[in-house]
C-alpha cells in the first residue's frame, strides 16, 4: 500500500505525520516501527496519525519509534495543528484535539494561510503518585533518586504522560542517555517514565535535555518542558512563565492562575512523499 506523509519537526523533536482518517492501516503499531526507522523507513523520533474522532474536532494517535503509543507528545501536537491546518482537514485555528490524555485545545497563529506559531492549553499537571504514576504515596517532590552510583534531586509530573525532572548543575556535562535509560526503568516507575535533566539558569530561564520513554534522547520533548517548568515552580526555582531553551531552540511554558499549563512554540515541514508499505 501507499501512503503520503510529512515530515516535521518540533525544534528537533521530528515526527512523521500520515493522514489515516479512512484507518486503511491495519497494524498501526508494526507500521509505526517500519516507517519511523531511520535506516529502512522515513525516519523520525514518532508517528502522528490523523483520525477522525467523536469527542472532538479531530484525533490525534502518537506512535513511538518501538511502536508502543504515547498518551500525549507536546511538540508533536503543534506539529499535528500544522499539519491538519495546512492540508484542509480543519479550516479553523482553534479546535480541540482527541489525545489519550484528554482533550486538548490549541491555537494557531496563521499568516497568508501558513501556520506560524501555536500555543496549547496542555491541561493540569497531575502531582499525585497514584496518578502520575509512582509507586509512592502522596506528592513525588524534591526527593533523591540513584542512578548508577549518582544521586539526584528529582520531581515527578504527569503532563498527559510521566516525567522525572532531575536538576543538575550543568545539562552540556550530564550523560542523558546513560542516566535517562536507567531513571526510565527505574521499578518505582509502574509504567516507566520520561526523564527531563534541567538546568537552573536564571528565575525566566532554564535548559532542558530529555530522554523520552520508548524512544531515546531527543532534542526537545513538549511535555517534559511542561513538567520541568512545574518542578521549578514547586522547587521556588523559577517564576510562572519559563524560557526552557532546548539545543535548537525555546518553547514558552506558563503554569497560570487557574492551574493549566500554556505551551507555545514553533512546528516546521521537513519534506513530504509517498510511503510504500508492504
Amino acid at each position: 500500500m501507499e501512503f503520503n506523509f510529512k515530515k516535521m519537526h518540533g525544534l528537533g523533536n521530528d515526527m512523521v505525520i500520515v493522514d489515516d482518517r479512512e484507518e486503511k492501516i491495519a497494524n498501526i503499531n508494526e507500521f509505526a516501527a517500519r516507517i519511523l526507522h531511520r535506516n529502512t523507513g522515513v525516519g523520525a523520533d514518532s508517528l502522528l496519525v490523523v483520525r477522525n474522532s467523536k469527542i472532538a474536532d479531530i484525533r490525534m494517535l502518537i506512535l513511538n519509534i518501538d511502536g508502543s503509543e504515547a498518551e500525549m507528545c507536546g511538540n508533536g501536537i503543534r506539529c499535528f495543528v500544522k499539519f491538519v491546518i495546512e492540508q484542509g482537514i480543519i479550516d479553523s485555528s482553534d479546535f480541540t484535539v482527541e489525545t489519550l490524555s484528554g482533550i486538548k485545545k490549541p491555537s494557531a497563529v496563521l499568516e497568508n494561510g501558513r501556520v506560524i506559531s501555536i500555543g496549547v492549553d496542555m491541561g493540569e499537571p497531575k502531582l499525585d503518585c497514584e496518578a502520575i504514576p509512582v509507586s509512592a504515596e502522596g506528592r513525588f517532590v524534591e526527593k533523591s533518586l540513584f542512578s548508577h552510583g549518582k544521586r539526584f534531586t528529582v520531581t515527578c509530573v504527569n503532563t498527559g504522560v510521566p516525567h522525572t525532572v532531575a536538576f543538575v548543575d550543568d545539562c552540556a556535562l550530564t550523560d542523558v542517555e546513560y542516566y535517562g535509560r536507567d531513571i526510565e526503568r527505574s521499578p518505582i516507575f509502574p509504567r516507566r517514565t520520561n526523564v527531563d535533566f534541567v538546568q537552573i539558569i536564571d528565575r525566566e530561564n532554564i535548559v532542558m535535555r530529555a530522554w523520552e520513554r520508548g524512544c531515546g534522547c531527543t532534542m526537545c520533548c513538549g511535555t517534559g518542558a511542561c513538567a520541568s517548568v512545574v518542578a521549578c515552580i514547586l522547587a521556588g526555582r523559577t517564576e510562572r512563565r519559563v524560557a526552557v531553551h532546548v539545543e535548537i531552540g525555546t518553547l514558552t511554558i506558563e503554569w497560570r492562575d487557574d492551574n493549566t499549563l500554556f505551551m507555545t512554540g514553533p512546528a516546521c515541514t521537513v519534506c513530504e512523499g509517498t510511503y510504500y508499505y508492504e
